[in-house]
């Protein structure tokens, strides 16, 4: 529709002449494209992108469609002759149009109506049974095309398999992550996954590229990893970091957004390949040889060229030291081509959530560099996302930073900060968590009813103020929050942040338990409020290798529900953010471990094996 009607001289012109014409980018306002999205969805019965609307001066919309031709054809009226009637009805008569906007918007304030509930201690049970009824067992994921990756789906669903022990949970996420590597929705020369699959098989993606795919997924095969001790899913965690870290970070350590699908003006042309350009870049019998290992055949398997994938490869085989070079000449030689479009923005939600995986990976790899990226884009939104009197801004670009943070912007953020003080244990992650925490519930709680609006007290006031906890291709802000929340009261023991996650599930609490499926990140907190999670305390030294074990102990081990705090001689200001820390000491000066569940420690101890055996 962009090259159809917005870039078309004729269309152009009758805009121009009759409209005032706003392009909204939907990552940097997402406030407004929800809110106008649900009108559509109102109207219309669906959504999508792209989204048009027409609005009165007062912003009230009283049309709206998502893709629409310049001309009409076989029944559909094309936009010129929308454009035509929105005109002559404006002209003639506006009223009419005014009072369908009132009608419009007295419905759309309806449905932005919640109705409290105090969340079932079964829900979790009843959404496992969604997943199971809905699991595509043979290819793995849900449903049928087009799959999206969705990862909070598969955190939920490691999460219910440790609490419950329903192994067929942990099944389904295995057989989730496995096909999806294996599928052309991953890139097996450049690395990184696409937004999503065209086809039920996982073969043919949309070859557009997200940030926050990326961040979330490396996640869930980091959780994979620690849970089935499998050096494959570490592997795959690392080609996923090593495509974030080569193509999508700023010099300044920021994380750009996205990359285009298309390249040339065709979907897909930059990552595929004929068997005759491998053999010419790897030789006949190496060419041959890999060809086989990656399925690329002389018919291809995507309009007479090839997707690289490892469908008919078993998971089992390692990649040998032929694959990895070959891979890298034909990835030397993919340089040559014309790159797909990168949008460089850089946005403080997905940059979150990239902190996140990248904290992750660092603690549970046992890898350094991917701490000090975490770092390094910590220092990056310190310095050029926030405005001087402290309030966090949504996007950078080209030297400017603008738009007021959203309520998503602050949760994944403060997500982020939480796993970067449990990698590093630096309690400054900690007081920028509790700050940050403290600031969004100032901004966007609702304190009549509870809950988190999307767009802050001081943000532009929009027809509605909406509320939102459904989780779509990421979770949402109201999710993340809560968990957010459960985790910063375990670990300070500022009881009062549970209390604000339970107020804000049962706000959604008839919504969620409507399709608790469509819910999985506001699960997960439901979980961890179940769960008998546990509070581990070390006290020691800093640079005492014993304390270094024990660390290293706690941080391998997939504990969903556990939290952990370690206090040294040089952390004083540890003692101002968790008043109660100064109660547990080193024992007869050893690196000392406390666990701690409902309240009640056991025994210190000093040994990391003794530690081990009690976790």
């Amino acid at each position: 529709m962009e090259k159809e009607s917005f870039e078309d001289l004729e269309v152009a012109e009758f805009l121009n002449q009759h409209f005032i014409s706003i392009k909204v980018d939907r990552e940097e306002r997402p406030d407004i494209d929800h809110i106008y999205m649900e009108v559509c969805q109102t109207l219309t019965g669906s959504g999508g992108w792209p989204l048009s609307l027409f609005l009165t001066p007062d912003k009230e919309p009283f049309f709206a469609g998502t893709y629409i031709p310049k001309k009409s054809r076989m029944g559909m009226a094309g936009f010129l002759s929308i454009l035509e009637g929105v005109r002559s009805a404006w002209d003639n008569n506006p009223e009419y149009l005014m009072e369908s906007s009132k009608k419009i918007l007295n419905v759309l304030q309806q449905t932005q109506l919640l109705i409290k509930k105090e969340i079932e201690q079964n829900i979790v049970d009843q959404a496992f049974k969604q997943y199971r009824n809905d699991f595509d067992s043979i290819f793995g994921g849900f449903g049928s095309a087009p799959k999206f990756p969705s990862p909070h789906n598969l955190y939920f669903l490691t999460r219910y398999w440790y609490h419950s022990k329903n192994q067929q949970a942990l099944d389904m996420v295995e057989k989730t992550l496995d096909a999806m590597y294996q599928g052309g929705i991953f890139d097996h020369i450049g690395f990184g996954f696409s937004r999503y699959s065209t086809d039920r098989k996982w073969l043919v993606p949309h070859f557009e590229k997200m940030l926050y795919d990326n961040a979330l997924l490396a996640i869930a095969y980091l959780e994979l990893y620690q849970i089935k001790k499998e050096n494959r899913y570490a592997e795959i965690a690392k080609q996923i970091f090593c495509y974030v870290l080569r193509d999508m970070t700023s010099e300044e350590g920021g994380f750009y957004s996205a990359e285009d699908a298309d390249s040339e003006g065709e979907e897909g042309k930059f990552y595929l390949w004929t068997m005759d350009e491998i053999i010419e870049v790897l030789g006949k019998e190496e060419g041959i040889k890999f060809c086989e290992y990656f399925d690329i055949t002389e018919k291809g398997n995507f309009e007479g060229k090839n997707i690289p994938n490892l469908m008919k490869t078993p998971l089992n085989i390692m990649e040998s030291e032929f694959i990895i070079k070959s891979r890298e000449k034909l990835f030397q030689k993919r340089l040559e081509r014309v790159f797909p479009h990168k949008d460089d923005k850089v946005l403080t939600a997905w940059n979150g959530l990239m902190i996140a995986a990248l904290a992750i990976g660092g603690r549970v790899l046992g890898d350094k560099k991917y701490t000090s990226a975490a770092e390094k884009a910590v220092e990056f939104l310190e310095n050029r996302l926030f405005r001087e009197d402290g309030r966090l801004l949504a996007r950078y670009r080209d030297g400017e930073a603008a738009f007021l943070a959203y309520a998503d912007d602050y949760a994944f953020y403060i997500w982020g900060l939480i796993e970067l003080y449990e990698t590093t244990f630096k309690s400054n992650y900690l007081e920028k968590a509790l700050k940050l925490n403290g600031d969004l519930i100032s901004l966007f709680w609702d304190n009549e009813k509870g809950g988190l609006f999307i767009y802050g007290s001081d943000g532009e006031k929009l027809i509605i103020r909406p509320k939102e906890i459904y989780d779509g291709a990421i979770p949402s802000g109201n999710s993340v929050a809560a968990l957010n929340f459960l985790r910063l009261a375990r670990i300070t023991g500022q009881q009062e942040l549970e209390g604000k996650a339970y107020q804000l599930l049962n706000v959604f609490g008839n919504r969620i338990e409507s399709y608790p499926k469509g819910y999985a990140f506001s699960l997960m907190a439901i979980l961890y409020m179940q769960s008998e999670g546990k509070e581990i305390i070390i006290a020691g030294q800093e640079g005492e290798k014993e304390l270094q074990k024990m660390i290293s102990k706690v941080q391998v081990k997939f504990s969903p529900f556990s939290s952990c705090v370690v206090v040294t001689g040089q952390q004083d200001d540890i003692c101002d953010l968790i008043p109660f820390i100064s109660n547990y000491k080193s024992v007869e000066g050893k690196p000392t471990a406390y666990i701690c569940e409902k309240y009640v420690c056991r025994e210190p101890i000093t040994d990391s094996s003794q530690l081990e055996k009690m976790l």
